[in-house]
């Protein structure tokens, strides 16, 4: 099979232990062919991804960003981007969503578009802000969703933090609520991220072609992930990669594994079926 494009997760997987991207893995993706586009996909929102782009010289290609729910790209220099699709959860569902956490010690943080809002800085904002670089709006979250009722807008994602025992018991009182109609999922023990129940990076990617490389078709993608959200997308693509710290479940559906995201293995790959530098 001849492979044109790539897509890959962030965390987890393109990064290195220092939650940076190595050398290695720029200089393979810079040395790429031009014509083969490589998309990031993550539940990060957009400026915490568009500086990664830049150190790998991709500000040019599309993003999926919050799982699926803004696909983007940004045209020349303008600093708007094009969206390629957005899918939102309703201002309502979020806030039942914070009414749930009222009584723990529960963080939550929305997500819209290129903006973040969280209610107080705390340990959580301050561990967010380090591994993104990217600062939260700090605002009271009933004010943001009674602007987001008369806007008739809502969050691409929302992000609960805190204290594993009580992640674990809105994550279950969420999915006994709003199984049909929202993704739950925790990434890490402390982590719970929600999203829309009718994206995911696979379809995504799929949209995401269709639009901007038509002449691309998903068996010719190959794409790298780590983790739950991955799952689909790397069984949509011609060859699904998983790093080898990918949760076993993730390793399961794949195509292969490859090293560890600390040991390059996004770009021991990339060398493997595109050709070193």
């Amino acid at each position: 099979m001849n492979f044109r494009a790539i897509c890959t997760d962030i965390d987890g997987t393109l990064l290195d232990s220092r939650r940076e991207l190595s050398s290695r893995t720029i200089n393979t993706i810079q040395n790429l062919d031009k014509d083969i586009p490589v998309i990031l996909a993550s539940s990060r929102m957009p400026s915490a991804m568009r500086h990664l782009q830049q150190e790998l010289g991709i500000l040019h290609h599309p993003m999926i960003s919050f799982n699926g729910g803004y696909v983007l790209f940004y045209e020349g220099d303008s600093p708007t981007p094009v969206a390629i699709d957005s899918v939102q959860i309703s201002a309502a569902v979020c806030e039942t969503i914070i009414k749930l956490a009222a009584g723990t010690e529960i963080h939550i943080s929305l997500y819209v578009e290129d903006n973040w809002y969280a209610p107080q800085q705390d340990q959580w904002t301050e561990r967010e802000h380090r591994n993104t670089k990217v600062a939260p709006s700090i605002k009271e979250l009933t004010s943001v969703i009674g602007d987001w009722h008369t806007a008739n807008s809502g969050a691409h994602k929302v992000m609960c933090m805190g204290p594993e025992q009580q992640v674990k018991e809105m994550y279950e009182a969420l999915a006994a609520r709003y199984a049909n109609e929202l993704h739950i999922y925790r990434s890490k023990s402390t982590y719970l991220e929600i999203a829309p129940k009718t994206i995911s990076k696979a379809t995504a990617l799929e949209l995401l072609l269709q639009h901007r490389f038509s002449n691309i078709s998903l068996s010719e993608v190959v794409a790298f992930g780590d983790n739950y959200n991955d799952i689909d997308m790397l069984q949509a693509v011609g060859k699904g990669i998983a790093v080898g710290n990918a949760r076993e479940e993730v390793k399961a559906v794949a195509d292969e594994i490859t090293l560890p995201s600390i040991e390059d293995g996004v770009a021991v790959a990339i060398e493997k079926y595109f050709g070193k530098a």
